[in-house]
């Protein structure tokens, strides 16, 4: 193994330019947005529903994988230095901070030190109206008690 490290960051492209990186994976339009259900719109990555909602879509598993056999591949490399993924959606709080939470897991079985971070989680949901227009409002609070998400 070569790599010092892992860097796995999860953020939103409506936030601003993706973090440097070896590795970035653009989830937006290939993979179903729990944004666009109101029940899930304002819940997180720390929330279960949107966690299953997101690792139950097609071809997200098959992602995942396939990033840690990239991950993998340039670990064989000659050279002993940190590794970034970055993983984005498009606000960076359901999609791309769940697959980053399921990929940091995975990697951190291979015995190389990984840290996950989640550069926009913490911003308020980006609304879009019908115009496509984007306005970053703060987000309700949510009720997590009963909902099996993870306590912040």
């Amino acid at each position: 193994m070569n790599a010092s490290h892992i860097n796995v960051v999860s953020f939103g492209f409506r936030h601003g330019e993706p973090p440097p990186a070896q590795l970035v994976l653009d989830l937006r339009k290939h993979f179903r947005d729990p944004h666009a259900s109101p029940t899930l719109r304002y819940m997180d990555a720390h929330d279960l529903p949107v966690r299953q909602a997101v690792l139950s879509t097609p071809g997200i598993l098959e992602l995942i994988c396939a990033a840690g056999l990239l991950v993998d591949a340039y670990d064989a490399g000659p050279v002993d230095a940190p590794l970034t993924v970055a993983v984005g959606c498009a606000g960076g709080r359901h999609r791309a901070a769940t697959v980053a939470i399921a990929l940091a897991d995975r990697l951190g079985k291979t015995g190389i030190p990984v840290r996950l971070e989640h550069r926009d989680l913490a911003k308020p949901v980006v609304e879009r109206d019908g115009s496509g227009e984007q306005d970053a409002r703060p987000r309700p609070s949510v009720d997590r008690s009963d909902l099996g998400g993870s306590p912040r």
